[in-house]
């Protein structure tokens, strides 16, 4: 992610934000010319804030002012919400838009194509943001390009009991819209392709049963030594998550990458007092393009971050070991992503 300077007085401010500290100018960001726009009241400007931004304060992008749809590319994708006379729901409504709105800035970043259903009525991406009726769960996945995300897991507590209930290292909103990503864009990039060849080659047949596969995980556990092979433990469960991981972790990666460089980040290992020195690696010189700058830069990188967290008294950042089986699979999700951005 990068960082952006306000459009009136060039103070620093985030992707997430509203407002500028400084000058108190509203802030909005334009993915078409990927700034962040400041709106001056009274002024005529080339572009007008969505409605989800205007009306419930849960947006913060905006649109050209020849567009004639009220709502920004990342809303426009949403096919429902929560009840938003529920002030709970819409909290987490809104923490969910925060992190769908991180992925579509990847994704657009990459490349990728990402189409409403509107758009494109068999392969349009949506999403559904769903809260427990009763018994009645909701359950976070895919199916045919509509992702649903149950607004729980915008709740910290809850998320917390979750990975722990599910032997996870690693859980968060954002994780999880990535993943189901993966199982968006396997359809829209791998399936029936000539990519699907070496995918299988990579991370096993898909065709096999995906619900005996599920059931054997959940009653068996991974297989032994699945770090060997897999970026996480679920991983292991099915080619198909799998590649949802892989793909979800490339994207942790390439968004990390981008922070570090965007803030100048420069990591240099100390070495013990015995071996040579390591290379000198300058993570704000990487270029994602280059997957061997993305993974040489990645290993010292984390390691800083687990080491500050440490210092502060907290749990690994980065609770991950890539091996060679996985570093290979991430590198077939970054050529099938370099392809498609470039198609």
């Amino acid at each position: 992610m990068n960082i952006f300077p306000c459009g009136v007085c060039q103070q620093t401010v985030f992707f997430e934000s509203v407002m500028c500290t400084r000058c108190q100018a509203t802030l909005a960001f334009l993915p078409d010319s990927w700034a962040m726009v400041a709106a001056k009241p009274g002024a005529a400007t080339a572009y007008r804030l969505c409605r989800n931004y205007t009306e419930h304060a849960v947006c913060n992008w905006a649109i050209p002012a020849g567009d004639g749809d009220p709502y920004c590319r990342a809303c426009r994708l949403n096919h429902m919400i929560p009840n938003l006379a529920d002030a709970h729901a819409k909290e987490a409504w809104h923490r969910m838009e925060m992190a769908k709105r991180r992925l579509l800035y990847a994704l657009l970043a990459l490349g990728l194509p990402v189409e409403t259903k509107a758009e494109n009525p068999s392969g349009g991406l949506a999403f559904d943001f769903l809260q427990d009726s009763g018994p009645e769960k909701v359950f976070t996945g895919h199916s045919e390009g509509l992702i649903t995300i149950n607004i729980a897991e915008a709740d910290d507590p809850f998320r917390e009991k979750m990975r722990e209930q599910m032997g996870e290292t690693y859980r968060t909103v954002l994780g999880h819209f990535r993943h189901e990503s993966g199982h968006y864009y396997w359809e829209r990039l791998i399936d029936g392709r000539p990519q699907q060849d070496q995918f299988r080659r990579l991370f096993g047949d898909e065709r096999a049963s995906y619900d005996a596969a599920r059931d054997r995980h959940y009653h068996e556990g991974p297989p032994a030594s699945w770090w060997d092979r897999f970026v996480s433990s679920y991983a292991s469960m099915h080619p198909w998550e799998d590649w949802a991981e892989t793909w979800a972790h490339y994207l942790h990666m390439t968004d990390t990458i981008e922070t570090a460089r965007a803030y100048g980040l420069r990591v240099r290992p100390r070495p013990s007092a015995e071996g040579p020195r390591p290379p000198v690696v300058r993570t704000g010189r990487l270029d994602p393009a280059h997957f061997q700058d993305l993974i040489a830069g990645w290993v010292p990188l984390t390691m800083a971050l687990n080491s500050l967290n440490r210092s502060m008294g907290l749990p690994d950042l980065y609770p991950f070991v890539l091996s060679e089986a996985a570093i290979a699979k991430l590198r077939f999700v970054h050529d099938v992503i370099a392809a498609a951005g470039s198609g």
